[in-house]
């Protein structure tokens, strides 16, 4: 199967700067298109900047201020004259707001998760799904869930918050679609199990988890996922090999939504 073309497409990515966001950069750049990269507001950039790529610019923002995703948008749609298609992936753990089972999940655990998880999606999706509008073009919207929302595993994984979180995010995707749709946009979501990413760097020194998910993640030989097993999808969901697809939720778990995670 040959690889989607995203020739001359302009895509912005939120949470580009690592992991499953810096990963999809380089695959939609492999893919030809043109790139804005969400990082966060201060840090190192380094491996976005070291990509050196006349095709990629990078934006400065939290991903939870309007202002962010107003400016990715206006960063594509200057740099390359129209916006084709939004991934969003930033987001992240809840457990040092105070996220945890629900009888210990703090005010500003819940608050702050919700802010980081969904909030972030609606900023993004709303300024995305707007520029769509204005253009009368259509346009391709994929958001980064978690099987947390759907298939939950509370012997290592009880963040209540965080599985609220990303269920918003499947709620708020399938609405959207419903709604688009006549419009030519659509909104899909991709749902992670365990992937080996600085956010998950808890369970990847945990020898009871990576046990667990042997088990629980079966394939492959039982593993967490690599950031670049959800390139292909990523691919496929921004590009026009897609445009028939919209409102699904396609898991890359290695199992996880199939298997108990009994023992390995």
């Amino acid at each position: 199967m040959s690889v989607p073309d995203l020739t001359g497409r302009s895509v912005v990515v939120v949470g580009g700067s690592t992991g499953l966001g810096l990963s999809a950069v380089r695959a939609c750049l492999g893919a030809g298109a043109r790139v804005v990269a969400v990082a966060p507001p201060s840090g190192p950039a380094e491996p976005l900047e070291a990509l050196a790529s006349p095709a990629l610019r990078v934006v400065r923002g939290d991903a939870r201020d309007a202002e962010t995703a107003r400016a990715a948008v206006a960063s594509a749609v200057e740099s390359h004259g129209t916006l084709d298609a939004l991934y969003h992936v930033a987001g992240g753990s809840g457990r040092p707001f105070g996220d945890g089972p629900l009888h210990e999940v703090t005010e500003e655990g819940w608050d702050q998760t919700l802010r980081l998880n969904a909030r972030s999606v609606f900023l993004s999706n709303r300024a995305a799904t707007a520029q769509f509008l204005r253009q009368g073009t259509g346009g391709s919207v994929l958001n980064v869930g978690s099987v947390s929302a759907f298939s939950p595993s509370p012997r290592h994984f009880g963040a209540h918050a965080y599985a609220a979180a990303k269920a918003a995010v499947v709620g708020l995707t399938l609405s959207a679609a419903a709604c688009y749709a006549p419009q030519g946009i659509r909104f899909n979501v991709l749902a992670p199990g365990l992937v080996d990413t600085p956010m998950s760097r808890r369970a990847m020194t945990d020898p009871a988890i990576l046990e667990f998910i042997r088990a629980k993640q079966p394939l492959d030989g039982g593993r967490p996922a690599r950031v670049s097993d959800f390139d292909a999808a990523v691919l496929f969901f921004l590009s026009d090999a897609s445009r028939f697809v919209t409102g699904q939720v396609l898991a890359i778990d290695g199992g996880w939504t199939v298997t108990d995670g009994g023992a390995a």
